[in-house]
């Protein structure tokens, strides 16, 4: 009977060694990975560097920018002025909440930014950093948008305002007319058509009415971006009828110096009313108080139709007897 063969129980060491690779026995792993590998990553970042660039030049990545490297002058604005008010409540939504949305810019290198549409958000934030000084107020969140004409920029800024808040007639009129003076557009019924492609037939003509507005009173109105439609029609017919009714009411304007809306529209509405109507007639300006020197109020009546009627009234802590003595021997002088 043949002799069995005793067998040896595996080595400990052995069976509880950690498993390893043939190149771990070889003392290093073969080269053509390492070189796979990091060609692989320079492919990686190379992809995601070209899709930052990409989303940066297409807007759709927004950009920290420090306010002073913004030139809101780049672009004749299309709003005239600043609703103080509306200008105070969003100054407070920023302060509470940071800014919401993102302005729109062009990059005109060298570190600067013309701004296309945003400028209240911008206007916003420069008040509250002079005001406050902290450095969260510094900054303005921005998209880079890269129109391909000086048009292509107009259009987008006064689609934007449009969405936000709409602009006047006389606003429309105006910057339809300084694209022109910029020598963007070469007549003004081709800028009407592309700055207001989506406009039907008739807003444009209503456009185009107000312009007659913008060429002969634009210089004396102090509050046309107020100017009512109905109103700025009305004047419009008026303005054609009479060549001369233009610089009766800029004198008008000038003598009067109404001082908010409400008084020029009154002022306006009375020079456009019939001969003889009761507008022409009793038409006044809303009383406009003022104070004068320490301790006066001075309140002015005068209507907007003639030039030697109206009323004043004197009042306040400073109206002494002794005071009120001199000022009737001044006018009994007079």
């Amino acid at each position: 009977m043949a002799k069995r063969k005793r067998l040896t129980p595996p080595r400990e060491d052995l069976v509880n060694a950690p498993a390893t690779s043939a190149g771990a026995f070889l003392g290093t792993s073969p080269p053509i990975s390492h070189i796979a590998g990091d060609a692989a990553a320079t492919s990686a970042l190379r992809e995601v560097a070209e899709e930052m660039t990409a989303a940066r030049v297409e807007g759709r990545l927004v950009l920290r920018l420090a306010l002073e490297s913004i030139e809101d002058s780049w672009l004749v604005r299309d709003r005239i002025g600043t609703d103080q008010d509306a200008l105070e409540v969003l100054k407070t939504s920023i302060r509470t909440h940071g800014q919401r949305a993102p302005i729109e810019v062009s990059d005109l290198g060298k570190g600067r930014y013309g701004l296309i549409s945003g400028w209240r958000r911008l206007t916003a934030l420069r008040e509250l950093y002079e005001q406050t000084g902290e450095a969260h107020f510094a900054t303005v969140t921005a998209l880079l948008r890269s129109p391909e004409t000086a048009g292509d920029a107009y259009v987008a800024m006064i689609e934007e305002n449009e969405i936000r808040l709409g602009l006047s007639y006389f606003e429309r009129a105006r910057i339809t007319a300084k694209s022109v003076e910029a020598g963007i557009y070469p007549d003004e019924q081709t800028a009407l058509r592309a700055l207001f492609a989506s406009a039907s037939r008739a807003k444009r003509s209503k456009i185009g009415s107000f312009l007659r507005i913008y060429h002969k009173l634009g210089n004396n109105l102090r509050f046309a971006s107020a100017l009512p439609e109905r109103l700025g029609l009305t004047l419009v017919r008026a303005l054609d009828d009479d060549p001369a009714l233009a610089g009766q009411i800029a004198e008008q304007l000038e003598l009067q110096n109404p001082q908010d809306a409400t008084a020029e529209h009154i002022l306006l509405t009375a020079a456009v009313a019939p001969k003889g109507s009761s507008v022409t007639r009793k038409a006044k300006v809303r009383p406009v108080a003022e104070q004068i020197g320490t301790g006066f109020v001075l309140e002015t009546h005068s209507t907007a139709t003639e030039k030697n009627s109206g009323k004043i009234i004197l009042q306040g802590k400073g109206l002494t007897p002794k005071v009120l003595a001199e000022l009737r021997a001044w006018l009994v002088e007079r």
